[in-house]
């Protein structure tokens, strides 16, 4: 059966261009991996059971789940409702539901809904969103949806504001109408990007999902390229199963295998629920080995971060290409350094020819400038085969001192004391030697799989308390070597009381 519906699949994707489905988010999952997400469900002990796929596509999560559901008892009866609009590929779905009900008779019930899957049901998640108005439930959720970033005037946003914040996504409204949907203890498998597990955009859609249900099973992938392969995805994308519970859970199992053709080699660990899920934002961790779960273990040490002891990192406030009129291309009367990524070399901040056509700016508005004293300098991006996705370097504002003011450019994040006094010495080369270490650079990887790095997730990360920073600062100051391997031997030493990194 199943071999049936990726034949016409596969037909379909050759007839529909990419670029049309793309623009609805239509990505389609593969046979071995619509497999796996269905063995991950725990079959209800019971004789009817209720499944639920919104955003259908061509039925192949269907088919995978009625097949596994069916041949775990011959006494079960299966009520499947299918959710699909799109109108190219409905045909095909309802070709392949056709033979579904051939094959399983009346033991398969199929109901397709040929209508919005978020819309349709928006005035019951929003009359109360703990469920105290009487809707439809299922025991099973299964879910490839639809990834498609949209506007918050977008009908399906403002349907679910009570989840949305900043910039919104399709992926994360059906999760969460999906959850709305579970009968309790019910469970929902989706295969969607990782990007929701940190960052202030899916701030309200976290504390919907982990305060109405509880994570079980994550599945990672090692190489983003191969879970949609015949798509051509480039997106860091996970398997999530997710229990609608209330109650505590001890331990998260976070699984990982190379690609989604193959899950006969998959790696499992296990970790306690409350070193995945941390902070008060409920970013979730996500280890692929003992040696990252040994890694949030040791950071997590600490239950403070920068922004606790009056320290916060920002982004840098100058886009060039909207403050052209600012810029120059040479050192003049009334300018003032601008500073790149580029300009961070070596664990310290230079201003060398950047590369750019302007490394200077003229301006008198407030808003595009900042003080000059001393900062920790990260560069914002880097590239997916770099080695760190940390990496800093000290500004010393004394190099620079016959300027007031400096420019930060927009690639760059800058740390500095929130009551606007100066760093000590001790503090600046102690935040530096935190954040070049292998620790927090594996940390950091472990919270974030972009390449971006996001100042609400540094800001968040854990960190020892100031007094401790000062002495690794002070160290650092005395040795003077600023490389990643003596910052690793002096911050485990001093914050974590081992004499090596270990890492």
């Amino acid at each position: 059966m199943l071999f049936n519906i990726i034949k016409t699949t596969m037909a379909y994707l050759e007839s529909m261009p990419k670029k049309d489905r793309k623009k609805i988010g239509q990505f389609f999952t593969s046979a071995n991996t619509a497999q796996y997400m269905a063995s991950l469900f725990k079959i209800p002990n019971k004789e009817h059971i209720t499944i639920l796929d919104p955003g259908t596509g061509t039925g192949i999560l269907s088919a995978a789940l009625v097949e596994r559901v069916l041949k775990h008892n011959e006494n079960i009866f299966v009520e499947l409702t299918c959710y699909e609009v799109d109108e190219n590929v409905l045909p095909v779905l309802q070709e392949n539901l056709h033979h579904m009900k051939s094959i399983y008779g009346d033991r398969l019930d199929i109901i397709l809904k040929q209508e919005d899957y978020i819309l349709s049901q928006a005035d019951d998640f929003n009359h109360d969103i703990f469920e105290a108005r009487e809707a439809k439930k299922w025991d099973i959720v299964i879910s490839n949806p639809p990834y498609m970033k949209i506007e918050k005037k977008h009908p399906a946003s403002m349907a679910m504001f009570k989840v949305v914040h900043g910039s919104p996504n399709l992926y994360f409204l059906f999760m969460s109408m999906a959850l709305f949907n579970l009968r309790p203890d019910g469970e929902m498998v989706f295969i969607v990007p990782r990007s929701w597990t940190s960052g202030a955009y899916f701030k309200a859609f976290r504390e919907y999902l982990l305060s109405h249900g509880k994570l079980e099973y994550i599945h990672l992938f090692a190489s983003r390229d191969k879970v949609f392969k015949e798509e051509q995805v480039l997106q860091e994308t996970m398997i999530v199963k997710i229990k609608k519970t209330c109650e505590a859970v001890k331990q998260v199992i976070i699984a990982s295998s190379e690609s989604s053709h193959d899950f006969s080699h998959v790696e499992r660990i296990k970790q306690a629920y409350n070193q995945i899920v941390v902070g008060k934002d409920k970013y979730v961790l996500l280890p692929v080995n003992q040696e990252q779960v040994s890694v949030i273990n040791m950071v997590n040490t600490y239950d403070k971060n920068m922004p606790d002891y009056g320290y916060k990192m920002k982004t840098g406030i100058v886009v060039d290409f909207r403050q052209k009129y600012a810029l120059r291309d040479k050192c003049d009367k009334n300018t003032i350094p601008l500073f790149y990524s580029q300009n961070i070399q070596n664990g310290r901040v230079n201003h060398n020819p950047s590369g750019k056509e302007y490394d200077w700016m003229v301006t008198d508005y407030a808003g595009l400038i900042q003080e000059n004293k001393d900062y920790v300098f990260l560069k914002r991006f880097t590239a997916k085969e770099e080695k760190r996705r940390l990496q800093c370097g000290i500004y010393c504002s004394e190099q620079f001192k016959k300027y007031p003011y400096i420019g930060t450019h927009n690639k760059i994040n800058f740390i500095e004391r929130t009551d606007k006094t100066p760093f000590s010495k001790q503090e600046i080369y102690g935040i530096y030697a935190l954040f070049n270490t292998t620790i927090y650079d594996t940390y950091y990887r472990i919270l974030n799989g972009s390449t971006q790095v996001n100042s609400t997730e540094l800001n968040n990360m854990p960190v020892p308390p100031m007094e401790i920073i000062s002495k690794i600062g002070e160290k650092l100051m005395d040795n003077g070597n600023l490389d990643t391997k003596n910052c690793d031997r002096i911050v485990m030493e001093i914050a974590y009381g081992k004499e090596n990194s270990g890492c």
